[in-house]
């Protein structure tokens, strides 16, 4: 047994990182040292994206972890969901669902046909009910009928920053003609201090559902690091202390913060409009250093 386990760890060893240049710039896949079919997908060095091809629902990335307690909490165990994923990456939350929600219908939105072409290369989707398109995120919104998802996640960077047009009260507006009743929004905000962006889109989408919660570190609240917010919004209470003990119990512990908290911590900012939106703020040189 010992030495199939050495040969195992040096094929492990042996697996070369795939470079590709795709239209968001040059992507790279790099192998997991710890797990013998997992892969980073970074995009001009920036993580996108962490795929376990033999474990679907693990889930690396701590914003992604994150994601999955909004599907987990989107309806009860097991029950299929009809779910919208604008941003594909390496269709890791797309992969979660199938695996922990089996007989979902799912749609990834990814703009960069060259990175779907080399994640449906080299990382393959199990047959499942996953439809890729490569569309524009708030092209694709327009195309679906009123009430279709149960869920819709936001996770478009192109790089590192979300575009502008992805984060105003007309996109977010489009979101909830999507939903259908009792439908969740999560959206993965990155941000820095001091905190300008985060703020202006709790703003923008409390301009479109009535409740909010948000899931971040402490030191991120506190704009002393630059890091990854997720932003959960509903026309209906949200699962607010499961979300809590879920986030507080991950591997790097994180806060939610709801209601009177999180409206002091908006502070006032204005809904950002098509008119005047700009794109996230880029990420300062060391964001990403290991």
């Amino acid at each position: 047994m010992a030495r199939g386990r050495t040969k195992e760890r040096g094929r492990r060893e042996r697996r070369e990182s795939v470079l590709a240049d795709v239209d968001g710039g040059r992507a790279e896949l790099l192998p997991d040292p710890d797990r013998p079919r997992a892969w980073t997908l970074l995009v001009d060095g920036a993580p996108q994206s962490h795929v376990d091809l033999d474990d679907p629902a693990h889930l690396a990335f701590e914003y992604q972890r994150r994601l999955g307690h909004v599907v987990d909490l989107a309806a009860p165990p097991g029950r299929p969901l009809k779910v919208l994923h604008l941003g594909g990456g390496a269709f890791t939350l797309a992969r979660y669902v199938a695996a922990t929600r089996p007989r979902s219908t799912q749609q990834v939105v990814e703009r960069d046909a060259a990175l779907v072409q080399l994640v449906r290369t080299e990382l393959p989707l199990e047959p499942a009910r996953v439809r890729v398109r490569t569309l524009d995120a708030r092209e694709a919104l327009g195309k679906l009928p009123e009430g279709w998802a149960d869920l819709v996640v936001s996770d478009v960077f192109s790089g590192a920053r979300t575009p502008a047009h992805l984060t105003t009260v007309e996109f977010v507006t489009e979101v909830r003609r999507v939903l259908a009743p009792g439908g969740h929004y999560a959206a993965n905000i990155a941000d820095g201090g001091p905190l300008a962006h985060l703020r202006a889109q709790l703003a923008t989408v409390g301009a479109v559902f009535p409740e909010l919660a948000l899931i971040a570190e402490a030191p991120v609240l506190r704009g002393r690091r630059f890091g990854n917010a997720v932003l959960v919004a509903a026309d209906v209470l949200l699962s607010v202390p499961e979300l809590t003990r879920r986030a507080a119990t991950d591997p790097h512990p994180a806060r939610v913060e709801h209601g009177r908290a999180l409206s002091d911590f908006t502070a006032g900012a204005p809904p950002v409009h098509d008119g005047t939106a700009t794109a996230s703020p880029a990420p300062p040189p060391d964001a990403f250093r290991q």
